[in-house]
């Protein structure tokens, strides 16, 4: 299946960059890493979020058919990690639509903000109050960490300053989403299930993972991995590759430490860097990558870059360590041996820094660079959003996604599909591309979700 023109013309006339700032601090990714596999088994994160969690509504408004109600709450990530996450987001708000008569049980939505879904205009107007009219249904709509209030006064619009920033709203949402459903029960409210579009629907995907009962789900426009939206869907070309080659050459603690912490999470890295190999090699000219045959074992061997060296790749993560390690030795210089009539007349720079900032530039001129930051953007995507390192869902058949054909924001060729990591569930396709199902198919999306409903009304009526 082709890619949507519509998807891809509506990128080009953003002009903004992703991640400016880089990968984020190093000591911050460690801990989001270490952070994760806790909360991606359900059975070691039950206690995180007390059923009790303090919850406030601070403002309610009266309307024709539903009530709003403005809540709050701090978010429980700032006590399990303290200091992950910005000032601005440590609270954490949310509007609850009530219709004022409900049809007969009394279900609730949450919805999870997808990209550029700031505060709580465009859920409200599009999905809320229409599902109030519907259906009856009440919808909660939770602000993402980074965005509309929570936004960090740094942040330009949108656009996250950091790679890091993603994983620690995807860790803030899993655990706000938490708080949530555990106070919807408390109130009487149910069924409750969870939706999102785009990012909204990777982020309900990780929340439901890690809630140990039934429970409606119904992703819109996401998969099963955000590693290939930055690597080869059309945001991948507002990346700020440079400041990331940058940072991952003249950093070690990205290769030797950080990558450390990376678990393997599905057939699909093998198959990601075959992707990749063969599309670098029209697109690059700086490098050539040339991908070994696997072994017996089913584990890749190397690949070889044009300065010749070989660049080792593991049974778990296709890296290019070994052109780095070469490369770095050889760029390696003890800054004790330098001669003193090396440095100008009059240089302030002491002669380690010299030697070091010959160093850096050229490692970052090594000619696999481009690669290697890739398939390192790769493996931390994986590690913190793809569903194959988190717990599968109580019951997969309360889940229906909704995906377009042909999404040239969320590429699904060379990923493991959510039929695989999730034997059981449902994905309906649509006709045409990321942007044209967003702007026209929001009735599509509120059908899945009535149908979602229904069949756990259906399987559970005792839960109701």
């Amino acid at each position: 299946m082709g890619v949507s023109r519509l998807d891809v013309f509506y990128r080009r006339l953003l002009l903004s960059k992703l991640f400016i700032g880089g990968w984020g601090k190093p000591e911050d990714l460690k801990r989001i890493f270490e952070f994760r596999k806790i909360i991606g088994d359900r059975e070691r994160c039950k206690s995180l979020v007390p059923k009790d969690y303090p919850v406030y509504i601070n403002k309610t408004e009266v309307h024709a058919d539903c009530y709003i109600h403005d809540g709050v709450f701090v978010s429980p990530l700032e006590h399990l990690v303290p200091g992950i996450l910005p000032t601005e987001a440590v609270k954490a708000r949310f509007q609850f639509i009530v219709p004022k008569r409900w049809q007969s049980n009394r279900p609730v939505c949450i919805h999870l903000a997808g990209t550029g879904d700031h505060f709580f205009w465009r859920r409200r107007t599009l999905m809320a109050r229409p599902m109030v009219k519907e259906a009856g249904m009440a919808s909660l709509l939770l602000e993402n960490p980074y965005y509309g209030y929570r936004k960090p006064k740094d942040q330009l619009r949108s656009c996250l300053k950091n790679v890091s920033d993603l994983f620690v709203m995807g860790g803030a949402l899993i655990l706000e989403s938490s708080v949530l459903l555990h106070w919807l029960e408390s109130e009487g409210y149910s069924p409750v299930g969870m939706t999102g579009i785009s990012m909204g629907g990777y982020m309900s995907s990780l929340a439901v993972t890690n809630w140990p009962k039934p429970i409606p789900l119904i992703p819109c426009l996401s998969w099963s991995t955000a590693s290939s939206v930055f690597t080869t869907g059309v945001l991948s070309k507002a990346v700020n590759w440079s400041e990331l080659e940058k940072q991952y050459a003249i950093n070690s603690v990205y290769e030797e430490e950080i990558m450390k912490l990376l678990e393997y999470c599905g057939a699909d890295s093998f198959k990601m860097a075959q992707e990749f190999v063969k599309h670098s090699a029209g697109r690059e000219n700086s490098f050539e990558l040339l991908l070994d045959q696997p072994r017996e074992d089913g584990v890749s061997v190397g690949c070889y870059s044009r300065a010749g060296g070989k660049a080792e790749i593991g049974p778990d993560l296709w890296i290019g360590k070994g052109v780095a390690h070469t490369l770095d030795t050889s760029l390696s210089v003890d800054s004790t041996k330098t001669s003193s009539d090396t440095l100008p007349s009059g240089f302030k720079a002491t002669k380690s820094q010299i030697v070091k900032k010959k160093a850096d530039s050229a490692k970052i001129c090594r000619p696999s660079l481009h690669g290697e930051s890739i398939s390192f953007m790769k493996g931390v995507m994986d590690e913190c959003t793809h569903m194959a390192n988190f717990s599968v869902p109580v019951d997969t058949s309360l889940i229906i996604v909704v995906q377009a054909k042909e999404d040239a924001y969320i590429p699904r060729t060379g990923v493991l599909s959510l039929q695989e990591i999730w034997p059981g569930c449902e994905v309906r396709y649509l006709n045409g591309g990321h942007i044209s199902a967003y702007l026209f198919k929001q009735n599509v999306f509120r059908q899945a979700i009535y149908d979602a409903f229904n069949r756990f009304c259906l399987k559970y009526p005792h839960l109701v």
